[in-house]
C-alpha cells in the first residue's frame, strides 16, 4: 500500500492523526489507528493526543507544523481534530493556503477528500452555512428583544438554564461569531449567568455538566 502522495513530480509523505478520548475502549483506539495504516499512513508518520483535563493538544499542533505543500493529512474522523465549525473553516483555509490536502476515512465528514472534492468549494459553503446560521441568530435576537418589550419584561433576567439551554448556548458560542450579551439575549438570561454554566469558548462548566448529565440518568 501506497506510503506517499505526489505533488509536482516530488514525492510527499500521508500524515496521520489521532486522538483518543477517555471514553474510548481499546478497541476504538485499535480502529482508528488501522484505519490510518490501511489507508497508507506510515506508523512513523501518525500523531497521536490523549484526552486530559486540559484542552491543549501538542501532538495535533505538532502534526500541524510537520505537514509541507503537497503532503495530506488523514484523521479516522473530523471530531478527532475539530471542535466545531469554525476550526473547521480555519483549518481547509489553513491547507489550502499551504497546499497541503486533507481526507477524513470515516464518518460524515467522509465527503472531505481533496483528491475528490475542490477545497476551496468546500471553504466557501462552510463558509457560507456558518455565516447564515450567524444571521438567523441575530434575527432570533432582536425578535426575542421587540417581544420583551412588547410584554414589558426587561431583558435577560437572571434565571436558571435548563439542558436545552446550555446546549444551544453551546451551540451558539462555538458555531457562530455571535456575541455573550446576543447569546444571552435570546436565551432571556444575563450574560453572569451565561458565563456561570459555560466557559468563553462553549465548553460547561461543573454546574452545566451536572444539569446535562441529570437529564441523561432521567
Amino acid at each position: 500500500m501506497a506510503l506517499f502522495s505526489y505533488w509536482k513530480g516530488e514525492v510527499r509523505v500521508l500524515i496521520g492523526y489521532e486522538w483518543v478520548s477517555d471514553t474510548d475502549d481499546e478497541a476504538v483506539q485499535d480502529k482508528q489507528h488501522r484505519a490510518l495504516l490501511n489507508a497508507g499512513v506510515d506508523a512513523s508518520h501518525i500523531y497521536r493526543d490523549v484526552e486530559t483535563a486540559q484542552a491543549e493538544r501538542p501532538a495535533r499542533q505538532t502534526c500541524l507544523d510537520t505537514l509541507q505543500a503537497g503532503d495530506t493529512l488523514l484523521v479516522w474522523q473530523l471530531d478527532r481534530f475539530v471542535d466545531n465549525r469554525s476550526q473547521l473553516l480555519e483549518l481547509l483555509q489553513s491547507l489550502q493556503q499551504r497546499s497541503i490536502g486533507l481526507k477524513v476515512l470515516t464518518g460524515q465528514g467522509a465527503v472531505l477528500d481533496t483528491n475528490r472534492l475542490n477545497l476551496g468549494l468546500a471553504i466557501a459553503i462552510i463558509a457560507a452555512l456558518t455565516e447564515l446560521e450567524t444571521q438567523i441568530l441575530r434575527k432570533r435576537t432582536l425578535k426575542a428583544q421587540t417581544e420583551a418589550r412588547i410584554r414589558g419584561q426587561t431583558i435577560g433576567p437572571p434565571r436558571k438554564m435548563t439542558a436545552e439551554m446550555i446546549r444551544q448556548a453551546m451551540l451558539y458560542m462555538t458555531e457562530s461569531n455571535t456575541s455573550a450579551t446576543d447569546i444571552a439575549a435570546t436565551l432571556g438570561i444575563t450574560r453572569a449567568t451565561l458565563y456561570n454554566y459555560l466557559n468563553g469558548d462553549g465548553s460547561p462548566k461543573p454546574a452545566a455538566l451536572k444539569i446535562l448529565q441529570a437529564q441523561e440518568e432521567a
